[in-house]
């Protein structure tokens, strides 16, 4: 049995990964955080018996296959390095670091330890995203927030990190050619249009912090089809004709969006000690420090 460690207990661990992980019957989880009271509601919650107050005093009490980081951005680099140092198959929420030097870092910290690092990047493995991968010419990734401006590379690293990355992912080929637009008012970012072109494709993300929701939209077009996913629960075929369908009442948000999929891809990779993808993370990371630079320019 895999004995697997969760790094923070933030409220994306707590709603998306602990429901899962939880639930598995082949590993061992245990659980660190340095708050107590987080600490013992989610080992109450989960009856987890094996719960430490530090990454340290984890890693003094036992020895781990396989790590999960969901700690605050700023503390990524200090903490994947001791679990890489240590050999252990580290998952990462997005982004692995905020600057690409750090990420650059971490990625050879891999690669010389010869240890997996994965980036938690769920989007991939959403059923409805998954499924549209390599099928349009055209590909519109659009991710908007209610009222929230913040600084560029807050809002890049992450948030639209994951548009970043989802387009990566959905295109049919290489990416020749990129442009970059930002809307910098007050120190503060505002919106961001992402192009990506090939051979014969096209794709678009776009980002607004000001907007009037919180709402994602994905749109494929291409070979006489067009497919839309609205907020990862909604999908719109059109072929001639237009078929809708949403998630199932008795389908988990974790599946469809994909978490359930991601943590055992990953769990399969610590098993079998892969390699870091490390291209597909530092392409990721190197446009969003792009962006980051455009956006700071411009403000």
């Amino acid at each position: 049995m895999m004995r697997v460690l969760m790094v923070g207990l933030g409220d994306i661990a707590r709603k998306a990964y602990l429901p899962v992980l939880a639930a598995r019957g082949d590993i061992e989880l245990h659980v660190a955080t340095r708050d107590p009271a987080v600490r013992d509601q989610v080992a109450r919650q989960h009856r987890l018996p094996h719960h430490h107050a530090s990454l340290d005093a984890a890693l003094a009490a036992t020895r781990f296959d396989a790590a999960f980081v969901h700690a605050a951005t700023p503390a990524h680099p200090e903490l994947v390095a001791a679990l890489l140092d240590r050999g252990v198959a580290t998952f990462v929420d997005k982004p692995l670091a905020d600057t690409l030097a750090a990420a650059e870092a971490l990625v050879d910290r891999a690669r010389r330890r010869d240890t997996p690092l994965v980036l938690g990047f769920n989007r991939r493995f959403a059923p409805d995203y998954a499924a549209l991968r390599g099928r349009g010419t055209l590909i519109t990734l659009e991710k908007h927030r209610h009222r929230q401006p913040d600084h560029a590379r807050r809002v890049v690293f992450d948030d639209f990190i994951h548009v970043v990355d989802t387009l990566l992912f959905l295109v049919p080929g290489a990416v020749r050619r990129h442009a970059i637009e930002t809307q910098v008012a007050d120190g503060l970012l505002h919106a961001v249009t992402l192009t990506l072109a090939g051979d014969g494709f096209g794709a678009i993300g776009l980002m607004h912090r000001d907007s009037g929701l919180d709402e994602e939209r994905l749109d494929v077009i291409g070979a006489g089809e067009r497919h839309v996913v609205l907020d990862l629960a909604e999908r719109i075929d059109t072929a001639g004709t237009q078929q809708r369908r949403r998630r199932g009442d008795w389908t988990a948000v974790a599946r469809q969006r994909g978490f359930e999929a991601m943590c055992d891809a990953f769990l399969t990779a610590a098993r079998e000690r892969r390699p870091v993808d490390a291209d597909a993370i530092l392409r990721t990371h190197a446009l969003c420090e792009e962006i980051v630079r455009h956006a700071e320019a411009a403000g």
